[in-house]
């Protein structure tokens, strides 16, 4: 037709695919801490969907529970609040949830529900080409599933020796996180309070420690 123009899309962009990240950060925070390194946020970001990688990274979205919101977990709820405010400032999406206190020096903060609920609406409304879950949280399986039935690629980042077979059959693939963790900073002992004192935040199979965030965040 006369007088119509037509735009062209940037060969470029139109192949790197788009890209949803979700992070458990209880279940990620715990992996890598196991290998005794402090976990590198924007390392890992660039990793799974950097300007290296192909992708055009939506959002990547950070799932937290905070300590108590009580005189007996103000400090650690400060340092957890101040590590929030860092993501937030690098670009990061943070959602947090207030724990609520459980046995003596421990509390429970379950983000599960809530990063369900949020990767099913994200993906209907951005519509990404592929959906990361970084966990290792077998109760994230069916939510795997049920985003494959809406046609978008499910990709699961954990450290793939210790992933079980129930998340790594409901996934289209599995993004092992072991090789990057190996590149982080060992976490220095000031670092790391003896296991007794470490907060813990509960799950519904299984239990996974909390510390609070004293690792080095790396600003570059």
């Amino acid at each position: 037709m006369r007088g119509m123009s037509v735009r062209k899309r940037d060969p470029e962009s139109r192949q790197r695919s788009r890209v949803l990240v979700l992070v458990d950060e209880s279940n990620v925070g715990s992996s890598v801490r196991t290998a005794g390194r402090g976990l590198d946020w924007l390392k890992l970001r660039d990793f799974l969907a950097g300007p290296n990688t192909g992708r055009e990274l939506i959002e990547m979205v950070v799932y937290a529970g905070l300590p108590p919101a009580i005189p007996l977990w103000q400090e650690e709820r400060d340092k957890k609040n101040k590590f929030m405010h860092w993501l937030r400032s690098n670009g990061f999406m943070v959602v947090t949830k207030d724990g609520s206190p459980a046995e003596e020096g421990h509390y429970k903060a379950n983000v599960d529900v809530m990063m369900a609920i949020d990767a099913v609406e994200l993906s209907v409304e951005m519509r990404p080409d592929a959906v990361i879950l970084v966990t290792g949280d077998a109760d994230f399986a069916y939510l795997a599933t049920k985003l494959r039935r809406h046609g978008i690629r499910v990709e699961v980042a954990s450290v793939a020796a210790n992933l079980g077979n129930t998340l790594r059959s409901a996934a289209n693939a599995v993004i092992d996180l072991a090789p990057l963790f190996r590149t982080f900073e060992m976490m220095k002992a000031q670092d790391a309070p003896p296991p007794a004192q470490r907060p813990r935040q509960q799950h519904r199979r299984r239990r996974l420690r909390f510390s609070p965030p004293h690792a080095r965040l790396r600003s570059t």
